[in-house]
Parts: C-alpha cells; structure tokens; sequence
C-alpha cells in the first residue's frame, strides 16, 4: 500500500511559545486568525482541551459554510499539540495534525504537520489553506 501524502510547514513567529498556545487553544483567538485570506471571522470556535477532548471550527468561505473538527490525542501546553481532522463534508477521511512549538530567539519555531491525506490534491489544498492561516496567525499575533 502506498504511503499517503503530507507536508510539513515551518514559521518562525515573534511571540513566545505561551501565545502561540493560547491562540491555537482559546477559542475567542482562534477566531481571529483561522481560516483562509477570504474567510470571514469564523462564527464558531469550541475546544474541549485535553487528550480525547473535542474541538470544532465553523466558517464562510467563497460563500460557503465550512466546518472541521477533531480530537486531540496529545495536549503539552506551550509545547505541543496533536488532533484528528476531519471536514463535516468528508468526516469519512480524518486525517492527522501536529503543531509543534519551540522556543527559537525573539520568538517561536511552529512546525505543522498534517499527515494522512486522502491524496496529493487534498495535501496541496491544506497547504494553501494553513499558508494563508499561518499568515494570519502570525499578523495577529503581531
């Protein structure tokens, strides 16, 4: 059987590894950052922090409604954070991500990981899309 596609995204952010926690973990700052260029503030942002816990983000793009959701199946504050994806659309291919976190100088090192994708344009889409939210993580986050 072939290996399905991943990628791996790396950015180096001008916050402590503390913010960039709480802006992938509160929910009153997910909103303000998750989601592509042309998404409007996501209406719904719900975590349930810990291994085994819950989260769930909603919202409009290109004038549809989106919703993903997942798991979390590793919680280490500040450090690490590793959750099942899966679009409401598509819940039947879950796929597999890991947000990395590491103290770097004036800052952090994110390294995302997003493994087991159903194929290669799939993988591309998300890189596209966590790109453009990275971009706007790291403009919230100033």
């Amino acid at each position: 059987m072939a290996s399905k596609p991943s990628l791996v995204l790396k950015r180096r952010l001008k916050a402590a590894p503390e913010k960039v926690y709480e802006a992938w973990t509160k929910p009153e700052q997910m909103t303000h950052w998750w989601g592509a260029a042309d998404t409007s503030k996501p209406p719904i942002a719900e975590t349930d922090l810990r291994v085994g816990g819950r989260f769930r983000v909603q919202f409009w793009a290109k004038n549809e409604h989106h919703s993903v959701s997942g798991v979390y199946r590793e919680v280490v504050p500040n450090r690490k954070l590793a959750f099942s994806w899966a679009w409401q659309s598509t819940p039947e291919r879950e796929s597999l991500v890991t947000i990395e976190l590491n103290p770097v100088t004036e800052g952090t090192m994110l390294t995302l990981t997003h493994e087991q994708f159903y194929d290669e344009k799939a993988r591309d889409d998300h890189g596209r899309g966590w790109n453009m939210s990275l971009d706007r993580l790291e403009a919230f986050l100033g």
